[in-house]
This record gives C-alpha cells, sequence and structure tokens, in this order.
C-alpha cells in the first residue's frame, strides 16, 4: 500500500509511528481501502463494521488521505459511488479539490470519463464521488457504498444522524464493498460530537489485540495521530534544550518520519495557548474553552488509587442518583473518608438506562449491586437526589423518595442553585478531594463533555444535551457531603 501510494500519486505517507497508543497515517489508508471477505462476513452473527474515526491535529493530512482513498476506491473498484460531507460545502470542496489535483499526474491519464465539475468526478470504469453540502436535505435519499465526513466536528448533529442510513455494500467489478460512514476531524468541542464519536477510543484501546482483529469489529474503528507523529526530521541543528516543544517531542522529532516542518509546529506553538495546542495539535482531549469543569484532567483525576485513610478516621460508603425517563437515570456510588468539605471522595461504580421506571431501575441497580458486590442500601449512609424527587407523582400518588424509602434507602436532598453545586466541584477537583475509578467511563466523558453554551458567553447555565445527567448526580453527591450531618455508628453525612 505504501508503495503504490507513493508510486501513483508521489505522497510518501506516514507508515510506522512509535508513540504507544498512536496509528500510522497509512493503517487509516489500509483499513479504508482492503475490504473484508464476503463470505466471512455471511458467517457473522453481527455484521462486520467497516466505519472509522480519524482523530488527528490541524494540518495532519486528514483531508488529503480522505481523497487519498477516495481515489483509490474509485480506481480499483470499478462502479463504486462515494460521497464526500463537510459541514459546509466549502469544507467538502476541500476534499474534492485535492482529488482533482491528484487526478492531475501522468499516471492517471485516461481514468476520467469527462472532466471533472465542481461536485463531480466519473471515471470511464464507473466509479463516481460527489461532493454533498452539510444539510440534511443534501444528506436524504443518497444511497452510496462509502460516505467519508471531512470536519465532522463542524457538522451539524442532525446531518450526521441522518448520515448513517445513506450506505449500502454490492458487488464492484469482481469485488465485494462493504458499506461504510468515515468521520474525519480534529476534536475541540467538549460535549461535541467528535468526543462522542471517538469516545470508542478508550474501550478499544483497553484490548489492542481485539480492536485490531477486524473480523470481529461492530463498532468504529478509531485512528489517532497528532502533529508529532508526521512530524518532518528536526534539522540536527536545532538544539533540544530551551525547545518550545521539548514537552511535548522529548527528542522525538529528531527521527520524524513525516511531513510536518519543525519551523511550522515551533511557529503554531508560539502562538497558541496550552489548551488551544493540547486539543488541536497533540490531540489528548477536547478544547476546554466552553468546558464548565475544564479543570477535570483524567490522567490526575481518573486512577486506580485507593483513598488513604488514617487510624480512627470515618468513611462512609455514599451515593447520587439523577431521575429520568426518556433521559437516563444515573446512579453513582461512592467512598467518602472524613468529614464535611474535607472529605477525600472516590466514586467508585456508576449504573445508567433509559427508558425504564423507577421501579425497573432499583431491580437493575440491585443486579449491577450484587454483580459489582457494591453495598447494600442498608450500608449506604445516605442517597442524595434532586430535590424534585420529593414531588408525588400524579398517577402514583407517591413520590420518587418514597419508593426509594421503600426499597431501604435513606434518602437526603438539599436545594441548591447549580453553579453553586459546580463550583463544589471545581473546588474539590482542584484539591485534589475527588476521584474517579476508571471503570466509570460515562462519568468521566460527562466532566469532559459537560459545557456552557458557545453562542450564549455570559449564560452560567450548563447545556442540557447528556452529559448533564452524570454530573448533575455527582452534584447532589457532593452537595449533600458538604452538609457533614451526624448518623449512626460513627458515620457522618
Amino acid at each position: 500500500m505504501h508503495a503504490l501510494v507513493r508510486g501513483l500519486f508521489g505522497i510518501d505517507v506516514v507508515h510506522t509511528v512509535d508513540r504507544p497508543g498512536a496509528d500510522a497515517p497509512l493503517d487509516y489508508l489500509a483499513h479504508a481501502f482492503f475490504e473484508p471477505d464476503p463470505s466471512l462476513a455471511s458467517r457473522q452473527v453481527q455484521p462486520l463494521s467497516r466505519d472509522c474515526v480519524v482523530w488527528a491535529n490541524r494540518g495532519g493530512g486528514k483531508t488529503l488521505l480522505g481523497a487519498v482513498a477516495t481515489l483509490l476506491d474509485l480506481v480499483y473498484k470499478p462502479g463504486v459511488e462515494v460521497r464526500v460531507l463537510g459541514g459546509s460545502l466549502e469544507q467538502s470542496s476541500k476534499m474534492h479539490d485535492h482529488l482533482v489535483r491528484l487526478l492531475d499526474r501522468e499516471t492517471l491519464r485516461g481514468v476520467l470519463a469527462a472532466e471533472p465539475t465542481a461536485r463531480r468526478v466519473v471515471l470511464s470504469n464507473g466509479s463516481r464521488v460527489e461532493v454533498l453540502a452539510g444539510s440534511q436535505r443534501s444528506v436524504r435519499g443518497v444511497r452510496v457504498h462509502k460516505l467519508r465526513c471531512d470536519e465532522v466536528e463542524e457538522l451539524d448533529p442532525a446531518v450526521w444522524s441522518a448520515a448513517q442510513l445513506t450506505t449500502r455494500s454490492g458487488w464492484c467489478g469482481d469485488g465485494w464493498v462493504q458499506g461504510a460512514v468515515e468521520a474525519l476531524s480534529t476534536m475541540h468541542r467538549p460535549g461535541g460530537l467528535m468526543a462522542e464519536l471517538a469516545g470508542a477510543d478508550r474501550e478499544q484501546s483497553e484490548d489492542r489485540e481485539d480492536q485490531e482483529n477486524e473480523t470481529h469489529s461492530v463498532g468504529p474503528r478509531v485512528f489517532r495521530w497528532n502533529a508529532l507523529d508526521v512530524v518532518a526530521p528536526c534539522p540536527p541543528m536545532l538544539a533540544c534544550d530551551g525547545c518550545a516543544l521539548w514537552s511535548d517531542c522529548e527528542g522525538r522529532a529528531k527521527s520524524g518520519r513525516g511531513f510536518l516542518p519543525v519551523a511550522d509546529l515551533l511557529q503554531q506553538r508560539r502562538r497558541s495557548s496550552d489548551v488551544a495546542w493540547s486539543a488541536e495539535m497533540m490531540c489528548r482531549r477536547p478544547g476546554v474553552q466552553h468546558a464548565v469543569f475544564d479543570g477535570f484532567d483524567p490522567a490526575e483525576h481518573v486512577t486506580h488509587a485507593p483513598v488513604q485513610k488514617a487510624d480512627g478516621e470515618p468513611w462512609s460508603w455514599v451515593a447520587g442518583m439523577d431521575f429520568g425517563l426518556r433521559c437516563p437515570t444515573v446512579m453513582l456510588w461512592a467512598m467518602a473518608v472524613g468529614r464535611g468539605r474535607d472529605a477525600r471522595v472516590r466514586v467508585m461504580a456508576e449504573y445508567d438506562a433509559e427508558n425504564r421506571t423507577l421501579e425497573q431501575n432499583l431491580t437493575a441497580i440491585e443486579a449491577l449491586r450484587k454483580r459489582r458486590d457494591l453495598p447494600t442500601p442498608a450500608q449506604l449512609a445516605w442517597l442524595a437526589i434532586d430535590p424534585a424527587g420529593n414531588a408525588r407523582n400524579s398517577h402514583s400518588g407517591r413520590s420518587d423518595a418514597a419508593v426509594l424509602r421503600q426499597h431501604g434507602y435513606r434518602v437526603r436532598s438539599f436545594a441548591s442553585r447549580i453553579e453553586d453545586g459546580i463550583e463544589v466541584i471545581r473546588r474539590r477537583l482542584d484539591h485534589g478531594t475527588l476521584t474517579i475509578d476508571p471503570s466509570c467511563k460515562r462519568l468521566t466523558d460527562a466532566m469532559m463533555g459537560y459545557h456552557f453554551d458557545a453562542l450564549r458567553p455570559f449564560s452560567t447555565q450548563p447545556v442540557k444535551d447528556g452529559p448533564d445527567h452524570w454530573c448533575d448526580a455527582l452534584r447532589y453527591l457532593v452537595n449533600a457531603l458538604e452538609r457533614d450531618v451526624p448518623v449512626r455508628r460513627g458515620q457522618y453525612l
């Protein structure tokens, strides 16, 4: 594949990356081009997924590689239908422009059926690619083998949702082409589409061997590289001592195999804030400019380390719950050591489910409790809930708080402003008195994705678009913990 791309297009694609957990751009090209054996697909209980997500830095070659993948499909898979979708027609056209330039090479003379237009390329073998505008009207009704979405972070979520129904598999010449949707983008929005799509990266990286065995994959494959994975060799005359890139590079650029000049990266690093550099060039996490918990760092706050407990120091199992029906009901279990504002808290387990009544949720929670050996309702010091849970249901005449008490929970609820609860969580993050067990993946994602409205810069109310349910459950928990009300057997609230 590397030799083919270099011979056809004169592009030396980075094919090896030394950084653990990173992917080489050539890995994406190979995934996009090579199709599964159709006889193998027919034997699977679940259909094979060829969907993928490319999370890479700005200037990291995503759009060019998408064009290369598209042209390889067009040339070697006769009759294949590909569409390119971007957050805007202008963004979609960038990949199309790369494609047209790649076709203007001696090695590809004669493959075109007609001169390319501003939105379409047709080859003499019947293959076709068209550019789509970022609207539902342009997406709905489309049926193609491959859909490549460039800068998906800028795409309307409703358009992305509609795009999921556009692909179909089929024979192209003598080969079988599996329908696939590809998303290529940076990640710079907390709670954005890329944060959701690339969230599977953490679960996949837990078992890289299974991830490589793509015949059993039913989810999107996540490819990830940053600026230093595709940097050009650093000139010998540039010293590492005092280099602005040293904290990220640590000398790796001296053996770089890519195309980004070190001089350009140095300029960009000096012009950028730490937040923008980390998000858009190092691909560590979404940007935090609109994040509610901008001080939350998974490397620091998500840990296996237990909470240290001094001899005789009181401790308790506590919990928090946010109610939902169409939205998820969330419950968090935590261990608290110490008392009041100084208590150290570690969230140990989580539960979430949608479209279930409270009674159904409690049945599922009890099953999870037994499976994970979590404390019984009687062993919890208390369960903190939304104060609205004290209101009686108009149909049953009972409140959610009453149902929980009937199941053995000691229920606590305290009215407070959202802003005050957020401030408590921020203080605990800053002081290191709140940590999360790595098993709580949904809470971790929520802490990174909980965000303010970028279009309302003076609003102090976070956006309620998903992550709020986990953060609300945590907010109820820490608010109750701050009260420091004594309870039986030396425990406290």
